[in-house]
Formats: structure tokens, C-alpha cells, sequence
């Protein structure tokens, strides 16, 4: 028979309040990298911490909150990109006529970001978790539930492929 959640308590509730304020700057900006949209990072982000939510408990007793935090967002990242649906959605709202300031580096960032966005979702997901949370070889297949030898494969042909994106832009 179905108990319910676990018992939420205020000390738990504040641990959990606490780790959310400390790392969803973290977590949004890989969400970002990862999809290249904020927006869509946001939900990935809100999908994490509700999953985070629901097994707290188990997660404060075995450690590890920053890596499972990750491993769950970069599943999500997956399985959003899984869904069918996924490539017919489009935004409807129209931007506001406000011209933002431009920073030096924009240019370069955006067709960095392009050329991510062209590389296969598992080959982006290791990419991202590799140089951009600069995380280990072991750590990343942790993260991704795989072998060691599937981090240092998808990365180099993630690698390749972005270099191939990359090439015209800086030919």
C-alpha cells in the first residue's frame, strides 16, 4: 500500500532549501549549455529539483548531492530530447523592440553555442559535463550512468563534430 512521501521535517526542508539557493546557479547555467535556451534550462532545472525533492532524504544520507543533482539533469536533458513532440514545439511570443547592450565576446559565444547546438544530445551532454563543469573522465561516466571508454569515445567524436561546426566560422 501506497505510505506517501517521506515525512518532511523543518530541519530537512531547510537543508533542502539551502542546497537549491547554493546550486541552481550552477545547475541553470549547465541546463543553458547544455539546450541552449534559457527557457527550456529552466524546466530542465525545475524538473531536477523536484526530482531532488522527492528523495532528499535518501540523498542527504549518501552524500553525493552535487553529482546526482547533475546525473539528473543531464537525464532529463536526454529524455527531453527523446520525446517526439519536442521538434514541433515553437515560442509564439514576440520579443520586445529593446536593443540590450553587447558585450565584446558576443559574436564569438553565439556561434560557439551554435555549433553545440549541432552536436548529438549524448555527445553534447558529455562536451558540456567535461569542459564545462570540468568534470573527470570517471566522474562523467558517473554522471551518465556509462563506461569510462563511452566519455572518452562520444568525446571525441562530440570534439569532431564541433570542430567541423566551428570550421567555417573560423575558417
Amino acid at each position: 500500500m501506497f505510505e506517501g512521501p517521506p515525512k518532511r521535517g523543518a530541519r530537512w526542508e531547510a537543508d533542502y532549501a539551502s542546497f537549491v539557493r547554493s546550486r541552481t546557479p550552477a545547475l541553470r547555467s549547465t541546463a543553458y549549455v547544455l539546450c541552449g535556451d534559457w527557457h527550456r534550462a529552466d524546466d530542465l532545472l525545475q524538473t531536477t529539483l523536484l526530482k531532488l525533492y522527492l528523495v532528499w532524504p535518501r540523498l542527504v544520507r549518501h552524500g553525493e548531492l552535487d553529482g546526482y543533482a547533475r546525473r539528473v539533469l543531464v537525464r532529463a536533458f536526454l529524455h527531453e530530447n527523446r520525446r517526439k513532440w519536442r521538434s514541433r514545439e515553437h515560442s509564439a511570443a514576440e520579443l520586445p523592440d529593446i536593443q540590450a547592450e553587447r558585450d565584446p565576446d558576443h559574436e564569438q559565444r553565439m556561434v560557439v553555442r551554435a555549433a553545440l547546438a549541432s552536436v548529438p544530445p549524448k555527445q553534447r551532454a558529455v562536451l558540456v559535463l567535461r569542459y564545462w563543469n570540468d568534470l573527470s573522465v570517471e566522474d562523467t561516466a558517473a554522471a551518465l550512468g556509462c563506461s569510462e571508454g563511452n566519455v572518452k569515445s562520444q568525446s571525441a567524436r562530440g570534439l569532431s563534430t564541433l570542430r567541423k561546426a566551428l570550421k567555417g566560422a573560423y575558417a
